[in-house]
């Protein structure tokens, strides 16, 4: 028999989205702490929300109390502010750039692509990306424009910070999704949403609260990086950050779970991940490349599921 939670339609990405877990997620969720389903852990923090599929996923699942994200893409943050506070602006403009952008001939489509994605680049300088404005209403159709008509469906800046991402030559496009911006939209009325760096969910973080760390993957080779969803990259300093803030997360009591790439996908000798978290559970899950310019190269490797608890 279906319950009337099953059956109610459910919040999932808004963005397609680099490194997305979606498919990860039956991996991950079998790996929860068990104080989760118990109700020990009332908090939920993500500090790395991107495209947010665990997000959803797990704030659909389990009663938290509070949930806080953040994401140092500040694109991105504007995006998940613009759901909460502005939804039916926001859906009204990207109805009408759907309807022009299906509606046009093919040639003309690219051009309205690359009118979009100039206006969304020039315009960068004029945002203040920590005070909301009705402003950042545009800008998130903007944004979401671009993510559903751009090639392979990335979400990718250039060291100003400027979408450099090319047209995906689409002949139609799903731009808007009203249903599913609604229900994002009523998910994150009880969510606090942060520009910035990881470090700073530290002040939100107790024995009650589970964390889940997805950062930007270490690269598998040079040609397998994207780790440019920010201007500002994600380098080994930033993994080695990264793994002190674990410990002191640690230390707090919380359960945590991180994600990354497998060095030993490429070099069987290559322990950098193994070294890291040496004082925790380093588990080895088979995953599947999402995005890759190159057909042949979106097959089965493995990832890393870290965790610093027993389930």
């Amino acid at each position: 028999m279906t319950t009337l939670l099953e059956s109610a339609p459910h919040a999932r990405p808004f963005l397609k989205w680099a490194g997305g877990k979606t498919q990860l997620l039956g991996q991950l969720s079998q790996r929860l702490p068990p104080e989760i389903k118990s109700g020990e852990i009332t908090r939920y923090i993500e500090p790395f929300v991107g495209g947010g599929s665990v997000f959803f996923s797990l704030m659909q699942k389990f009663p938290f109390r509070s949930s806080h994200i953040s994401d140092l893409n500040e694109e991105l943050i504007l995006i998940y502010h613009v759901i909460k506070k502005s939804r039916h602006k926001l859906i009204h403009e990207l109805e009408i750039l759907e309807s022009e952008y299906n509606s046009a001939h093919q040639e003309n489509k690219e051009y309205l692509y690359y009118h979009i994605r100039d206006l969304f680049n020039q315009k960068k300088t004029e945002i203040d990306f920590h005070n909301y404005d009705p402003e950042w209403v545009t800008r998130a159709a903007y944004s979401i424009f671009l993510n559903h008509t751009c090639y392979n469906g990335l979400f990718r800046m250039n060291r100003r910070g400027e979408f450099n991402v090319p047209f995906g030559k689409y002949k139609t496009s799903r731009i808007l999704n009203r249903e599913n911006l609604n229900q994002v939209s009523l998910l994150l009325k009880k969510t606090h949403i942060i520009l910035g760096d990881f470090t700073g969910c530290k002040k939100f973080v107790d024995n009650r609260t589970f964390v889940y760390l997805d950062p930007p993957y270490r690269p598998l080779n040079t040609t397998s990086s994207f780790t440019a969803y920010s201007k500002n990259g994600f380098s080994d300093k930033d993994q080695d950050r990264l793994a002190v803030l674990f410990r002191e997360l640690d230390n707090t009591g919380a359960k945590i779970m991180l994600s990354n790439s497998d060095p030993r996908n490429e070099d069987p000798h290559d322990s950098y991940f193994d070294e890291l978290y040496s004082d925790y559970s380093v588990e080895r899950v088979p995953a599947r490349r999402i995005i890759s310019c190159n057909g042949s190269l979106r097959g089965e490797i493995n990832e890393l599921i870290i965790t610093n608890y027993r389930y």
